[in-house]
């Protein structure tokens, strides 16, 4: 009971980032590849403060590791099987989502 308990915590963690759009499109920024904050912020369009709440957010999770590189930090997914994840989790949620709303766009839903 105590491991379902736990395994029910992480996946909750895990669904409130992907909530957020901002933690989302890190995470999938970092599925393709490391980043320096600097360019994340960029690539997303956000201020580097409002990328630090998040990045410490997904760190916190234990989503995302910060490397050190001399004077700069890079960060990427903790672990390759989180990018594979959301691969997974992204192919799965559409192929649903067309099998049970093919009017999706259409109706603005899903």
């Amino acid at each position: 009971m105590l491991t379902l308990v736990a395994d029910l915590d992480v996946l909750t963690r895990f669904g409130r980032t992907l909530a957020d759009p901002i933690r989302c499109r890190i995470l999938l920024t970092l599925r393709e590849a490391p980043a320096y904050p600097a360019d994340l912020a960029d690539a997303l369009g956000i201020s580097r403060t409002r990328l630090s709440n998040h990045l410490a957010c997904l760190r916190d999770c234990g989503l995302v590791v910060a490397a050190p590189e001399g004077r700069r930090t890079r960060y990427e997914l903790a672990d390759p099987r989180l990018g594979h994840a959301l691969d997974d989790l992204r192919t799965a949620v559409v192929a649903a989502a067309d099998r049970t709303c093919p009017d999706a766009a259409e109706k603005g839903c899903c």
